[in-house]
């Protein structure tokens, strides 16, 4: 059956990858003035284990297992994936711009997989964010990141200062959304990522929490 799920997986990714992306655009916001240079995703900047409940949705087929996330330097970040029953999956180190692969499943030693996760990570994982233009609306302060041709709208609830969302964007097409329920900085009880190019959704809910 995992293997069913792993290939079904695979065959999605290259179907999917030639449908088009929605073209990214702010509702219902207003640009507004601010003297921030530069704003944080805290979430993973701890130095304590962050273990999920990791379910991933590939049109239509579940993969499940646990995802543990540790802060090993100011710079990398290390993240196993186990199955629900404790056999490795995965294994790696990355950073904003390296990326070690230290363990594989045979099933999922494919490139187009490798690169799936180590991007998503990469963006997940990435802290800090300079500030080009500021938003806002009802709910969130919003700010708009330039990086190369990448866009990032970070947003920040207006009562609580937590980050909320990140929208990813490239060539002014939305490519991930991120989606944090948290009650503290540093710390996100549960994470939704979900891809606008691919039909693929993954859910991490919190296990245990940091201090």
């Amino acid at each position: 059956m995992r293997r069913f799920l792993l290939q079904s997986f695979l065959y999605s990714l290259i179907f999917l990858s030639f449908i088009s992306c929605k073209t990214s655009e702010l509702k219902d916001v207003k640009p507004v003035s601010s003297s921030k240079k530069e704003v944080e995703n805290l979430y993973f900047s701890s130095n304590e284990d962050y273990v999920y409940k990791c379910q991933m949705e590939v049109y239509g087929n579940d993969i499940s297992g646990i995802l543990i996330i540790k802060k090993i330097s100011e710079t990398t970040h290390r993240v196993v994936m186990t199955s629900d029953f404790g056999n490795k999956m995965i294994d790696f180190e990355i950073s904003e711009n390296d990326f070690k692969l230290n363990y594989v499943l045979a099933d999922l030693d494919k490139k187009m997989v490798i690169n799936f996760l180590k991007n998503d990570f990469q963006e997940l994982i990435k802290r800090k964010f300079s500030v080009n233009e500021s938003f806002e609306n009802e709910d969130s302060k919003i700010y708009l990141s330039n990086i190369d041709k990448k866009q990032y709208y970070l947003f920040f609830h207006k009562n609580s200062g937590l980050l909320n969302q990140i929208i990813y964007t490239k060539n002014n097409r939305e490519k991930i959304d991120f989606t944090f329920e948290a009650k503290k900085h540093t710390f996100a009880e549960t994470i939704d990522l979900q891809h606008k190019d691919f039909k693929i959704n993954i859910k991490l809910f919190q296990i245990t929490e940091t201090e």
